[in-house]
């Protein structure tokens, strides 16, 4: 393995601790309703736990409303209950064809709560990313080490690496700093 494929893995890791990062802040819910804030709730679909996007498929008709259409009819009652176990603080209601939930009004005490899991979120993408940027550095270092590169062609690979961390750092911060835009909107 070189430098480069070196590079390449990092980049590749880098790139999908990014991705993490925006399906964890989209989790994070906000004023508005939208699909994301379901895709981490798991139902009890004939005693498998079933992702619950695999089950039904949502609407928003307005800002803090959303309806969700069970695919299956008969798994109705189980999607509700996991909707009311959630952490969303949503109370669905149930009319035989469809389950509408209406999102109470975040209150400034709950956007500071999300506005700290969004942090951490973040917090857990820089770690990722400097972990993904230490095992590529000692690669590199044992390449040096073992001779199968110069140590001017090791620095600059250590400083492709440091680079290429800042750039997907700044993502995560990016990413980040929208997410508390989002949440501050009253």
């Amino acid at each position: 393995m070189t430098v480069k494929d070196a590079l390449a893995e990092a980049q590749q890791k880098m790139d999908k601790a990014i991705e993490v990062a925006h399906e964890d802040m989209a989790d994070i819910r906000t004023g508005r309703a939208h699909a994301g804030m379901f895709s981490k709730i798991m139902v009890d679909y004939y005693g498998a736990p079933t992702p619950l996007q695999q089950l039904a498929s949502f609407q928003v008709p307005e800002a803090r409303t959303i309806l969700v259409q069970p695919f299956d009819k008969s798994a109705m009652s189980a999607i509700e209950k996991a909707l009311r176990e959630s952490d969303l603080g949503v109370n669905p209601s149930n009319d035989g064809n469809q389950i509408r939930c209406v999102l109470p009004a975040l209150t400034e005490e709950r956007r500071k709560e999300y506005i700290k899991l969004a942090k951490g979120k973040g917090e857990d993408a820089r770690v990722s990313l400097r972990n993904i940027r230490r095992a590529a550095k000692e690669h590199i270092d044992k390449l040096v080490k073992d001779g199968e590169i110069g140590e001017d062609e090791g620095a600059r690979g250590e400083k492709e690496l440091e680079a290429l961390t800042k750039k997907h750092t700044d993502q995560v911060e990016t990413i980040l700093k929208a997410k508390e835009t989002e949440l501050l909107e009253v």
